[in-house]
């Protein structure tokens, strides 16, 4: 008989000690595969030599599965289909985004679509950022847990949650007080003590706690503000999502001798936000 996590026990070849589960548990491993979700049971991966292993969940644990919310099983499902696809597999990443509670960084009437892939519309041309952009974000940024991080635009402070599982503190900026009020109410249920919410408009950051190892700007834009170049610390990086028309690509910019260099991560789209958008030419 094998463990596996203490939820799950093997037998090889003795269906008699597991009978009562579904049949379509008992399965003919080749080489590996993974077993296909029965209720809120998690899937896992069997490794076997070609012969018939019968799989038993043990019961003690059963009750915690039974608890698990609606919004749990759609958190799960989000990492599984929309974050580990698109490459993103540092752990504190998957880890915070499986602990913190999406549905309750959002407007009541768009919890049901917390979880989808795609923007969430937040109003005044505001909007959270899918979790597949934000993940891969995060990846490109690789936020150490001793770095001090500046969240520019955190509306109701779903990644500022985040980033704070994974940082040593994160600064977070918002200029619509309404948004700060139900962003810290946010935080303080979800026990986050690590974050600081400025108000104050986004262009212009927060030069009073900097500077900042790390800058992240939650929307499109078309350039950087110098007021947020200027709070990057030497050796820092900053994530801005680029918008051309429709289309825009996430770059990471590295600061090196008061310089900012940009490499391409990937392509994405936001709304570009207030005090970002290019300057309009005057026509006489």
């Amino acid at each position: 008989m094998t463990s596996i996590g203490g939820n799950f026990k093997i037998w090889r070849n003795n269906p008699a000690k597991n009978a009562w589960l579904a049949p379509r548990m008992c399965i003919h491993a080749p080489k590996v595969m993974r077993l296909p979700q029965v209720g809120k049971m998690p899937r896992i991966d069997v490794a076997a030599a070609p012969q018939m292993w019968h799989i038993y969940f043990n019961p003690r644990r059963m009750n915690e599965f039974n608890h698990m919310t609606d919004f749990d099983t759609r958190r799960m499902m989000m990492v599984d289909t929309q974050v580990r696809p698109s490459d993103v597999t540092k752990f504190p990443i998957i880890d915070a985004m499986l602990r913190v509670r999406r549905e309750n960084f959002v407007p009541t009437a768009r919890r049901e679509a917390a979880y989808m892939g795609e923007n969430i519309d937040l109003g005044n041309g505001r909007v959270l950022l899918e979790p597949r952009t934000l993940a891969k974000m995060l990846d490109a940024l690789d936020i150490s847990n001793d770095e001090l991080v500046l969240d520019v635009g955190c509306a109701l402070g779903y990644s500022s949650a985040i980033i704070a599982h994974m940082a040593a503190a994160v600064v977070a900026v918002e200029e619509d007080s309404d948004m700060i009020r139900e962003a810290q109410e946010a935080l303080v249920e979800a026990g986050i003590d690590n974050v600081i919410l400025h108000e104050g408009p986004l262009a212009g950051g927060a030069a009073q706690h900097g500077p900042y190892d790390v800058v992240l700007v939650e929307g499109g834009v078309h350039h950087l503000p110098q007021a947020l170049a200027d709070q990057i610390k030497e050796g820092g990086r900053v994530a801005c999502l680029f918008m051309q028309g429709a289309l825009g690509e996430v770059r990471i910019g590295y600061k090196r001798d008061g310089q900012i260099s940009w490499r391409m991560a990937f392509n994405a789209g936001a709304a570009v936000l207030d005090g970002f958008a290019k300057e309009q030419a005057f026509e006489f």
